[in-house]
C-alpha cells in the first residue's frame, strides 16, 4: 500500500527529538509539508527541518511552550502564515516529573498536567477551528482534517511513582474520545497513539544492557520498540488508507497492555 501526504500540511509538537522526530520525518517522506514545534530544543529542530529540505520536502522549525495559550496560538497562525492550510496535527509534546505521591509537589503535577494534557487540548482545539474554516479540500483528502494524540499504555496500565504522568495520559484518552464524539460528524477525525516500551534518547537507561532485559518480561513480542514503530502509524493514521478510524487508540507497546505477568495466571 502506497500512502501519499501530498499537498498537505502538518504539524508536530514536541519535534525536536523521540517520536515527535521520527513522526515529522515520516509524514514529511511521505509528502507532507511538516512544521516542527519545539519547546527548549531549537538546534535539533532546525537540523531535522534542514534535513527535510535537503531531501527535497518542505519544513520550518517554530518556538512555542503548548501550556500557554498565546504561544499555541502564534504558532498556528505561523503554521497558516508559511504554508497557508493545516491538514494534520500530531499533539505530541509530553514530558514527565517523576515523584513518590506523598513527595510530589503541586509544581510537578501542574507541569506535567499542563504539558501532557491541557496542552493537547489547547492544541486540538485550535486546529480544529482552523479545519472548520478550510472544510474538505477536494483532492487533497477525504477529510477535513485528522489529529493524532500521543498518549501511552499508561492511559491503561498505573504506574506507580509517575501518578501525574499516568493521570495525564488517562486524560489524553478521554479527551481524543471526546472531540472525536463531538466532530466527526464534520468529517474530522482524531485518534490516538498509545506507545509502551519505545528506544529514544529520553529513556536509553532502561532500554539496553541488564535494563532492556529486564524490561522485555514485560512485553510478549520480545523486542523494545524503535520510534519508526510509532512513526509509521502516524502516517496511517493521518492518510486516507484510516478514513474509517475515528476515536480509536492505537496501541503500539509489543503487547505490554496484556498484562504478561499474567500469563501464568498471576
Amino acid at each position: 500500500m502506497q500512502i501519499s501526504l501530498a499537498q498537505q500540511v502538518a504539524l508536530v509538537t514536541g519535534a525536536s527529538s523521540g517520536l515527535g522526530a521520527a513522526s515529522a520525518r515520516a509524514l514529511a517522506a511521505a509528502g507532507a509539508a511538516v512544521v516542527l514545534n519545539y519547546h527548549s530544543q531549537a538546534a535539533p529542530a532546525q537540523a531535522l527541518a534542514d534535513e527535510i529540505n535537503q531531501s527535497g520536502g518542505r519544513a520550518i522549525a517554530l518556538a512555542g511552550d503548548v501550556s500557554k495559550e498565546a504561544d499555541v496560538e502564534q504558532l498556528f497562525a505561523q503554521t497558516l502564515d508559511a504554508f497557508g492550510y493545516l491538514d494534520i496535527l500530531v499533539a505530541n509534546s509530553g514530558l514527565q516529573k517523576d515523584a513518590a505521591v506523598v513527595d510530589m509537589t503541586l509544581e510537578q503535577w501542574n507541569t506535567v498536567i499542563g504539558v501532557n494534557l491541557t496542552g493537547q487540548f489547547l492544541c486540538a482545539r485550535t486546529a480544529l477551528r482552523i479545519f472548520n474554516r478550510q472544510g474538505i479540500r477536494p483532492g487533497v483528502s477525504c477529510a477535513a482534517g485528522k489529529i493524532i494524540h500521543m498518549s501511552s499504555v499508561h492511559q491503561l496500565i498505573p504506574w506507580a511513582g509517575h501518578v501525574n504522568y499516568a493521570a495525564s495520559k488517562g486524560g489524553v484518552e478521554m479527551l481524543m474520545r471526546s472531540f472525536a464524539q463531538e466532530v466527526s460528524h464534520q468529517k474530522i477525525r482524531i485518534n490516538g497513539i498509545a506507545p509502551g516500551a519505545i528506544r529514544t534518547a529520553i529513556n536509553r537507561d532502561v532500554t539496553q544492557g541488564e535494563a532492556e532485559q529486564a524490561l522485555l518480561k514485560l512485553i510478549p513480542y520480545g523486542r523494545v520498540g524503535e520510534a519508526d514503530d510509532v512513526a509509521n502509524a502516524v502516517v496511517w493514521l493521518a492518510s486516507d488508507a484510516s478514513d474509517y478510524v475515528v476515536g480509536s487508540t492505537l496501541f503500539i507497546d509489543g503487547g505490554m497492555s496484556l498484562y504478561p505477568e499474567f500469563r501464568g495466571n498471576g
